[in-house]
């Protein structure tokens, strides 16, 4: 099959697979189109918001929709590095014998991974950018595709640990999740009060997902897109010649160059999904906040001033 019978091929698959994604979940498609743009880029996902706005459940569903091998951790104050990665056990033969954890599948859904310490949240970047853990001096690589979508409850909200730059920089797209319209709701209220589960049906392989991850790397971009994305991110840089003013003023920190790389990335996968062969400067804005989101810090005089994140990237544009 040829790359354009592929990437049309892709298109008709992702149509099939929102409208599967919507069985179960109720409005949210700008979110559902960035966790699935997130995976078939090969990245991962943070989706911040308050309980109760099925979080939980929209990966889930998309794990089911894809096919793929899911666990799920809940993050809580006590829970241990090994309480994820596993840990070695004596057999009956005397022998050290290892037993796998949660993170041993395709798709980890760390749940309120924030609710826990920075010690046991480290115990995710290995595998989040390896694809591979080292347990014990041993090294044991993940199984392919393999994505990690976290969830996180607004730093604001008690019991919380904030997550190292180091470990944000790590999600390609940090995705915030609002409160559904008021239609919305009441359509969520009448389907999950009756005591009927809509069934979704798996539409996808491991193998074709990689394919496909393969197929989106190999999309040409032309180089005035490449320069857009990275004069973008080096904007949102306070000591760079190329900061506006808003950024000099109201940010402390900017964005690093997997920033970049994730923009062109995300831009590749965006065009791809909407049947287009390369993409261009739209699609780098379309992703743009999803992916610089978690990476610029504000500083005092933007909280103070009420300015939002989205807004100073926007301004960038």
């Amino acid at each position: 099959m040829s790359d354009v019978a592929a990437v049309e091929q892709l298109v008709l698959k992702y149509n099939t697979l929102r409208q599967e994604i919507k069985k179960v979940i109720v409005g949210q498609d700008d979110v559902v189109e960035q966790v699935l743009l997130s995976i078939f880029s090969g990245g991962h996902a943070l989706l911040i918001g308050v309980p109760g706005l099925a979080k939980t459940l929209l990966v889930n569903t998309v794990a089911e929709a894809l096919g793929l091998k899911f666990k799920r951790i809940q993050f809580t104050p006590d829970l241990m590095p090994s309480d994820i990665l596993g840990s070695e056990i004596l057999d009956q033969n005397r022998e050290f014998k290892f037993i796998k954890g949660p993170i041993f599948a395709n798709i980890i859904l760390a749940d309120e991974i924030n609710r826990t310490p920075p010690k046991t949240q480290a115990a995710l970047l290995e595998a989040m950018q390896e694809r591979a853990v080292t347990i014990a001096g041993n090294h044991y690589k993940l199984d392919l595709p393999y994505f990690v979508l976290a969830t996180q409850n607004p730093i604001e909200q008690e019991g919380t640990y904030p997550l190292p730059e180091a470990q944000l920089d790590r999600f390609m797209f940090a995705i915030n999740l609002d409160y559904p319209s008021f239609s919305e709701e009441v359509e969520v209220v009448k389907t999950t009060t009756t005591g009927e589960v809509a069934a979704v049906d798996p539409l996808f392989t491991s193998e074709e997902i990689i394919s496909y991850q393969k197929l989106i790397r190999k999309i040409p971009v032309a180089d005035n897109v490449v320069e857009y994305a990275v004069t973008l991110v080096g904007k949102t840089r306070p000591k760079s010649q190329a900061a506006p003013e808003i950024i000099r003023n109201y940010v402390d920190w900017g964005a690093g160059p997997r920033a970049s790389q994730n923009l062109i990335l995300g831009a590749k996968a965006h065009a791809a999904l909407h049947g287009k062969f390369s993409p261009d400067i739209a699609d780098v804005q379309k992703v743009a906040i999803g992916i610089l989101r978690h990476r610029l810090i504000k500083n005092y005089k933007a909280e103070a001033e009420g300015l939002s994140i989205e807004e100073i990237i926007t301004s960038l544009y």
